[in-house]
């Protein structure tokens, strides 16, 4: 039973798009409709044993079956094809950069508009997402995507000239804005709540691992090579998408009925009783048409304010924290302080998937808000070390410590990153809005995050001309204003189902009230 309840949870990371005409981010929810609410109500003590077991015990419902797991995790897998193309996308600008400049001849703004371009198709992408998903479909989105993702990868392969390069970022970018949208959607869809947190987490486990990727492969081979890296799980993508089932979700949302009692079936089994489960879904979905359809301006309402601080402020100071920058132009980093940069890349792709696995593990067991402060201090230390090491080169001072410093402060930076700062902004946003905010919410922060990405981005090798220990000084003291900013604002939502969340969002706007 926990299963259905968990499903119920989450099915506003894709109706809401739906119910509210909105497109894009991720989701929360609101307090639950109050038909669903009795309907929880009277389930009796049988449910609470078998929620606290995880799942249905005997595998109805999806609990645990060999079949409906088999075709839960082939799905899960398909999709987060797409989140390794988009660690691809996001990653290749750092080790080709001195390939691209060499040969095609770039300046120091060209080569940086080349690496932040990717944003300004990611915005594009980002906020037609949610309107592409719920007029196509999830599959359908994906597929586009994917198509589209090839074109950009073959432009850059062909590229002669900066105004090919250009067209191809853009065309990854516009992808990469809608797959960060779809691909974290359709597993929250189809996922059980036993498995949802894990399913979830292992949509950054492939953005890293797909940056991880680049960063290794791109300092062993030439940047027009490096193409086939992203288009290999555009290819694995379309494959897959012909062998699995579409959100049943959506198809309810839709009212294609049959396909909707045939896919939920294939993802909780052949011989799991999904009658109880398919109820519940579309009494939900009936429920969400009810709301009245959201507009933007609903966002600064007294009841949402809360909830877009929260998610807003964690995107501003992910990106203010400078990892595009150090993202983007880690092989520069690491050569303008005197390390190897094809060496510093590696390191950095290496480090970075164990690290976010073992974050996604400290996920539910920490909490959100011990992750994001930690992860906060160690990005501090890492860039206060940066800092430090660029500050001795300058002086002239130590000299033969400011490679091996350099280093060091960039791992931590980057290690920190990928346990807190990197994956918690996005699960605390897909949990804190209401469900009828839920799609207009998650376009506005998705939208804030890719502004911010292409401001730092672009920004960033000016800065570090300006001066490169200034540069790193500043992103250190915007990890410590987020430590307080975590302290002061930030709820955790560890443990709580999404109504009891929203309960508590009630009960923070009160205190802020009245403090």
């Amino acid at each position: 039973m926990g299963i259905v309840r968990a499903a119920e949870d989450v099915e506003g990371a894709v109706v809401a798009g739906a119910a509210a005409g909105g497109g894009g981010g991720g989701g929360g929810e609101v307090t639950a409709p109050l038909l669903l609410r009795q309907h929880k109500q009277g389930r009796g003590d049988e449910e609470k044993i078998q929620d606290d077991a995880g799942g249905d015990g005997g595998g109805r419902r999806g609990g645990g079956g060999g079949g409906s797991m088999s075709m839960l995790m082939l799905s899960t897998a398909v999709a987060v094809c797409g989140s390794f193309e988009f660690g691809t996308c996001v990653g290749y600008s750092a080790p080709t950069q001195s390939g691209i400049v060499d040969e095609v001849g770039l300046s120091i703004s060209q080569f940086a508009l080349f690496g932040s371009v990717l944003t300004i198709g990611a915005m594009i992408g980002a906020v037609t997402s949610g309107r592409l998903a719920d007029f196509l479909g999830r599959k359908m989105t994906m597929r586009i995507s994917a198509t589209i993702c090839i074109f950009g990868w073959l432009s850059l392969h062909l590229a002669k000239g900066v105004i090919m390069l250009y067209f191809g970022r853009i065309l990854l970018g516009f992808s990469t804005g809608i797959l960060s949208y779809v691909v974290p959607v359709f597993i929250a869809e189809i996922a059980p709540k036993n498995l949802r947190g894990g399913l979830a987490t292992s949509n950054q486990l492939l953005i890293c691992s797909g940056s991880s990727a680049t960063y290794i492969i791109g300092a062993l081979v030439a940047w027009r090579n490096l193409v086939l890296v992203g288009i290999v799980p555009c290819v694995l993508l379309l494959t897959g998408l012909l062998f699995i089932p579409e959100s049943p979700r959506w198809l309810a949302n839709v009212g294609r009925e049959k396909e909707f009692h045939a896919s939920l079936q294939m993802l909780r089994g052949e011989d799991a009783d999904v009658s109880e489960e398919a109820v519940e879904i579309k009494e939900y979905i009936e429920s969400l048409h009810r709301f009245p359809k959201a507009r933007v301006q609903d966002l600064f309402l007294r009841k949402n304010i809360y909830a877009v601080t929260v998610g807003v402020g964690l995107m501003i100071f992910q990106q203010l924290g400078g990892i595009n920058g150090v993202g983007f132009y880690a092989s520069s980093i690491f050569t303008s302080a005197g390390f190897s940069g094809k060496l510093g890349t590696i390191l950095i792709g290496i480090i970075q998937i164990p690290i976010t696995l073992f974050g996604a593990i400290l996920m539910d067991k920490s909490g959100r808000r011990v992750l994001l402060m930690v992860s906060a201090s160690g990005t501090f230390l890492g860039c206060f070390l940066t800092g430090i090491s660029f500050y001795l080169k300058a002086q002239g001072l130590f000299s033969e410590w400011v490679p091996e410093l350099a280093l060091t402060g960039i791992l931590v930076y980057i290690g920190a990153y990928s346990i807190g700062m990197g994956p918690v902004p996005w699960v605390v946003m897909s949990e804190i809005f209401s469900i009828d905010m839920k799609a207009i919410g998650g376009s506005l922060v998705t939208l804030v995050s890719w502004l911010g990405s292409f401001a730092i981005s672009y920004s960033f090798s000016f800065l570090m001309d300006w001066s490169s220990a200034g540069t790193f000084f500043m992103f250190s003291a915007a990890s410590l204003i987020t430590i307080l900013f975590v302290v002061m604002v930030v709820p955790e939502t560890k443990g709580r189902t999404l109504e009891e969340i929203q309960d508590s969002l009630i009960d923070s706007r009160s205190r802020l009230r009245d403090p």
